[in-house]
């Protein structure tokens, strides 16, 4: 039986400082927990040093901050989903397994497409940089 919301252990934040320290706790936590966050993580970081190697345009700069967002921003909602169906269920179930599946295709479609930009993007630097 569900409990009120108000006899819960935890309620809503009360001010937004406590937001901000919940909504940084989940990263923590995540980053901690997610190999696959880590690996985006170091992907960006990655990104974020060649395009200052290469001295990318502004523009450049802005696709490839907007990519990086997008890419992390899904791996934390797939993280989220995740979650929320195990703490729903310990046993299989088919649609469980389908919107995991569904939350981890959207990771998949972000970091293709955004590393298809990422190759417009950096391809001509490096070909002018090897010639």
């Amino acid at each position: 039986m569900l409990m009120a919301y108000k006899d819960r252990k935890y309620q809503r934040s009360r001010t937004y400082l406590e937001s901000f320290k919940h909504a940084f706790s989940g990263l923590k936590t995540a980053f901690i927990e997610e190999r696959n966050l880590r690996f985006h993580f170091v992907a960006a970081i990655l990104l974020l040093f060649c395009g200052v190697f290469f001295h990318i345009t502004k523009d450049e700069w802005l696709v490839l901050l907007v990519c990086i967002l997008i890419v992390i921003a899904l791996e934390l909602v797939n993280t989220a989903i995740e979650r929320a169906v195990d703490a729903a269920t310990d046993q299989f179930m088919v649609e469980a397994k389908k919107a995991k599946d569904v939350a981890a295709g959207a990771v998949l479609l972000g970091a293709v497409i955004s590393s298809i930009i990422g190759l417009v993007i950096f391809l001509p630097y490096i070909w002018q940089w090897l010639n």
